[in-house]
């Protein structure tokens, strides 16, 4: 995953936050007009755009003469892919997720818990054909 500069990331925040999965995406002026304080250029955001859409980041859709621009995915799946891609820099994986571990907070935990309880849930319905059965007595002390 490509990695965002500063103005990239403003422009993403801005389509992120205004177009819905649904919409048909926005044009150049709105995500300048979206981008108030920061006097740039409309050729300066039509330059940004259009080196996201090369890096698959954003989608882009003729209107016309000009383009409309939609997210390619969530900013939640951009975060997720951060993190992993931060996990693949080097050294051991195990440790790096224990040390994130230990720095979350409560309710992140929480959170973390629920998500891979929820997901352990999922693969057991899927890959174990015993699913719904009782657990074996080694077994309940795993779970």
């Amino acid at each position: 995953m490509t990695r965002l500069g500063d103005l990239e990331r403003a422009v993403m925040d801005v389509l992120w936050d205004m177009v819905p999965g649904t919409s048909d995406g926005v044009t150049v002026r709105e995500v300048a007009d979206a981008l108030d304080g920061r006097e740039l250029a409309y050729t300066t955001v039509m330059t940004v755009l259009d080196r996201l859409a090369g890096k698959g980041m954003v989608q882009r859709q003729r209107e016309g003469r000009a383009w409309r621009y939609r997210a390619a995915g969530s900013r939640e799946a951009h975060i997720a892919q951060l993190m992993l891609d931060a996990l693949d820099l080097g050294g051991s994986r195990d440790a790096a997720l224990v040390r994130f571990a230990r720095s979350v907070t409560g309710t992140e935990a929480e959170v973390l818990r629920a998500a891979l309880s929820a997901e352990a849930g999922l693969t057991d319905r899927v890959e174990d054909p015993q699913a719904g059965q009782p657990p074996l007595a080694d077994e309940a002390t795993d779970r």
